[in-house]
C-alpha cells in the first residue's frame, strides 16, 4: 500500500493544505505525516509477564515566515482536521519578520538511496508476538546457566514499524518505511553480600530476522562478562593524566561532548564553542569526525531524515579541519548550504531540529589499543561511559566511568569505579595525540534526548587523550 493511501490522502488534497498554510504570507510549510504501531514484552522473574500495543498517528504542520516558525499537528488526516492544523500554525507564523530564508535553492538535487538502509528479510508485522517469547525465556536461563551469581534478570523486546509521508512547498513528496528492533537485558549479580548491575542491549533498523542465535549469544556474554573486575574495582586517586578511550561505546563522549556543539541550530544562534570555527584546525591532522545516516541497519540509519532530505554521510571534521556543521533545511537556508539530511523529530507532535545520527571518529593509523596503552607511564583505561553533562557553549563535560582500569607503566593493572572524567570538548579533540586502527560502532539502544527522543548511534576507535580530569579521591 502506497503510503498516501494509508494516509488517505493525494497530492491534489497536499496541496491545498499547503496554500492554506501559507495563506498569511508564509515562506516555506511542510506536512508531516506519521503511522507507527509499537509493540513490546518485558520478562521478569523467567516469565514474559506483560506486553503492549499502542498507535500513534497523525500529522504535524509547520509554517515558517521569517525567524518565525509555526508549529500545529492533529491526531486525524480528515481534511477538516488537517486545514485548522494548518490555520493554526499560519496564525502562529504570521508575527514572523527579520531575515527572510531562501528555501527555493533547496531542490531535490539530492539523490535518494539506490536501496533503503533498513534490509528486512523478515517483516516485524508477519511474526506473532507469542514468537518472541521462547528468545526471551532463552535469555534468562542461559545468563543463570553461565554465572551462578545471578540474582534477576529483566529483559525487554520492543519494536517500531513507521510509515511516513512528508510534502512541502516546494512540491517535494517523500514517503519512507522504517522499522527499528530492539533487545535491553538488565542482570543484577551478587557475591557475598555486594551486588553489581550489567545493562546491555542491541538496537537495528531491520526486520524480526535480528531475533537469532547469534544476537542472544551477543547479550548473553557481553551481560556476564567483566563481573569480577566490576566486584574488585576500587576509586582511585584522582588527578589530571592521560586517558585511554576504548574503542565502540566510548563513543557517547564523542557525541555528547562535540557532536551537540556541531549542530546548526546552536551555530545559527551563536550557543556553541565551535561558532565561527568553520575551516579552522580542531584536532590533529588524520582525524576525521562523521556524522552518518547511511549505515544499513543502524539504528541512526535515515533513507530520508524528517524534512525529506535523503540520508547522507557528513564529515565534520576532515582531516583536523572543521569542514561542516550538521544542518536542518532552516539553518542550511540561513547559511546558504545544503542540507545535511540532519532534521529529525521525536514524532508528528514535534518540530524537526538539527540532530546526530551515527557519529562517530574514523579509524587512525596508530596501531591497536595495547599501543596506545603502552604508551602511557601512569593514567586511566575507559571504556563505558555513562550519565553525562556537557554545555555546548562553554564546552565543557562530566561524564561517570562505569568501568576502566588503571594503566601503570604501560600495562592495564587494577579495575576502578565511583570516578568521573572532565574536561573540555575542544580542548579534549585538540590535545588527542593517538587514534587506533580499531573503529567500532556500538549497536546499543542509545537514544538522544535533546528536547526530543531520537534513536542514534556513536562509536569511535580506541584513542588516547593526552590530559584530561579523573575525579577520583
Amino acid at each position: 500500500m502506497k503510503n498516501t493511501e494509508i494516509f488517505s490522502v493525494d497530492e491534489a488534497m497536499l496541496r491545498h493544505i499547503v496554500s492554506k498554510a501559507l495563506c498569511d504570507g508564509g515562506d516555506w510549510c511542510d506536512l508531516y505525516f506519521e503511522d507507527s504501531s509499537y509493540f513490546d514484552l518485558l520478562l521478569r522473574d523467567g516469565e514474559v509477564s506483560s506486553g503492549g500495543h499502542h498507535i500513534d498517528y497523525g500529522c504535524g504542520i509547520r509554517v515558517l515566515k521569517g525567524e518565525k516558525t509555526g508549529y500545529a499537528y492533529a491526531e486525524s488526516t480528515d481534511i477538516n482536521a488537517l486545514t485548522d492544523a494548518a490555520a493554526a500554525a499560519a496564525a502562529i507564523a504570521s508575527s514572523g519578520n527579520g531575515r527572510r530564508l531562501d528555501f527555493g535553492r533547496q531542490t531535490p538535487s539530492r539523490k535518494a538511496p539506490a536501496e533503503g538502509f533498513y534490509p528486512s528479510m523478515l517483516e516485524w508485522s508477519d511474526c506473532p508476538v507469542s514468537q518472541f517469547v521462547p528468545f526471551l525465556k532463552k535469555i534468562d536461563s542461559e545468563i543463570r546457566r553461565r554465572e551462578p551469581r545471578t540474582c534477576k534478570v529483566i529483559a525487554v523486546l520492543s519494536y517500531c514499524i513507521s510509515n511516513i509521508l512528508m510534502y512541502n512547498s516546494l512540491g517535494e513528496l517523500t514517503s519512507d518505511r522504517r522499522p527499528i528492533g530492539s533487545i535491553s537485558v538488565q542482570a543484577i549479580f551478587t557475591r557475598n553480600g555486594e551486588s553489581c548491575t550489567n545493562n546491555v542491549s542491541r538496537s537495528l533498523r531491520c526486520g524480526a530476522e535480528m531475533i537469532c542465535d547469534d544476537v542472544l549469544e551477543d547479550l548473553v556474554g557481553r551481560a556476564i562478562s567483566g563481573l569480577d573486575a566490576q566486584f574488585d574495582a576500587r576509586r582511585p586517586k584522582g588527578g589530571k593524566m592521560p586517558v585511554v578511550m576504548g574503542a565502540g561505546a566510548s563513543g557517547i563522549l564523542l557525541h555528547e561532548a562535540m557532536g551537540h556543539a556541531f549542530e546548526a541550530d546552536f551555530i545559527r544562534k551563536g550557543q556553541s564553542v565551535f561558532t565561527g570555527r568553520l575551516g579552522q584546525r580542531v584536532c590533529p591532522k588524520g582525524i576525521n569526525i562523521v556524522d552518518d545516516g547511511t549505515i544499513a541497519k543502524n539504528r541512526g540509519a535515515c533513507n530520508f531524515d524528517d524534512e525529506g532530505v535523503p540520508g547522507q554521510k557528513t564529515y565534520m571534521v576532515t582531516d583536523g579541519i572543521l569542514t561542516s556543521f550538521l544542518h536542518d533545511r532552516i539553518s542550511a537556508a540561513y547559511f546558504g548550504v545544503e542540507p545535511t539530511g540532519n532534521g529529525r523529530r521525536e514524532s508528528f507532535r514535534y518540530n524537526p531540529i538539527p540532530r546526530m545520527r551515527a557519529t562517530y571518529m574514523e579509524s587512525g593509523s596508530d596501531g591497536s589499543l595495547e599501543d596506545l596503552v603502552a604508551s602511557v607511564r601512569k593514567g586511566i583505561y575507559v571504556d563505558q561511559f555513562s550519565n553525562g553533562q556537557v554545555k555546548i557553549g562553554e564546552g565543557d563535560f562530566t561524564f561517570y566511568v562505569k568501568s576502566g582500569r588503571l594503566i601503570e607503566n604501560g600495562r592495564l593493572t587494577s579495575p576502578v569505579k565511583d570516578i568521573n572524567i572532565i574536561g573540555n570538548g575542544p580542548e579534549a579533540l585538540a590535545d588527542i595525540r593517538g587514534v587506533a586502527s580499531d573503529l567500532r560502532i556500538d549497536e546499543s539502544t542509545w537514544t538522544c534526548g535533546k528536547e526530543q527522543s531520537v534513536p542514534v548511534s556513536c562509536g569511535i576507535p580506541s584513542i588516547l587523550v593526552g590530559s584530561l580530569t579523573v575525579g577520583g579521591e
